[in-house]
């Protein structure tokens, strides 16, 4: 069970620790898997480039232009893996639009498999470092961001390669609107720690938590991945943590 945030190091490390990492578009992490199926990679190459984003261009000033028909808001999830939670939030609100940052491509494959049986059309993608997708993105253009079961760089070495640094919440800090969310979602304590430790010291978010069941339970209509199925089996205690961006 998650308790109060306990030191990590983080005071040993420059406040933009790791800030260099992800300025340089740096991804850590796996981008090939096992090999694809015929029929996923034949959505690699012809349904991917329909929906994928292109941050080479400019960024239009209202995101949900990404989209058609009526798009009230724009939520970004970062590191979607197998797309359960992705999908299932696509379908829930299909008045959303959402973008899902994933660079390892079996992960792709499977939420365009996904995307292509349901004929969901509120999904753009970005194969890339969601460092450069914030980068990119205009002020004030999300109204949240999910980052769930990231990988947490156990090692002491590996820390400034999480993507929670001082530099990607201010990047976030930015690019979402006033009263935007961004959510968390881990087992692993120490990276529950190391977040709350980075958004608490900012000035431009709030933890929303108020009692103990606010992080130790999830949020409503929150979709279970099967990492986290896993994790329940196996004994591991999630933290849900949730920063609502100041006006």
């Amino acid at each position: 069970m998650m308790t109060a945030p306990r030191d990590t190091g983080d005071r040993d490390a420059p406040p933009d620790d790791g800030a260099s990492a992800h300025a340089r578009g740096s991804f850590f992490g796996r981008r090939k898997g096992h090999k694809l199926r015929i029929h996923q990679a034949d959505l690699i190459d012809n349904l991917l480039p329909h929906l994928a984003l292109d941050i080479g261009a400019p960024a239009p000033q209202r995101l949900a232009d990404l989209f058609e028909g009526d798009i009230e808001d724009v939520r970004l999830e970062i590191g979607f893996g197998g797309g359960e939670h992705l999908i299932a939030e696509a379908q829930a609100f299909p008045n959303i639009g959402f973008i899902g940052c994933e660079p390892y491509v079996n992960g792709m494959a499977k939420i365009l498999t996904q995307i292509e049986a349901h004929n969901i059309g509120n999904i753009r993608l970005y194969a890339g470092d969601a460092a450069e997708l914030l980068a990119w993105a205009p002020p004030r253009s999300l109204a949240r961001i999910d980052l769930i079961h990231p990988d947490p760089w156990p090692k002491r070495r590996h820390w400034k390669r999480r993507f929670v640094q001082d530099a990607t919440v201010n990047a976030m800090a930015r690019i979402l609107k006033d009263g935007g969310e961004f959510r968390f979602v881990s087992d692993i304590d120490d990276y529950c720690a190391w977040t709350l430790v980075h958004l608490m010291r900012s000035p431009d978010f709030l933890w929303t938590a108020e009692r103990a069941a606010d992080w130790q339970k999830p949020w409503d209509r929150y979709t279970m991945t099967r990492y986290g199925r896993k994790a329940e089996r196996e004994g591991r205690v999630a933290a849900y943590l949730r920063f609502r961006r100041m006006g």
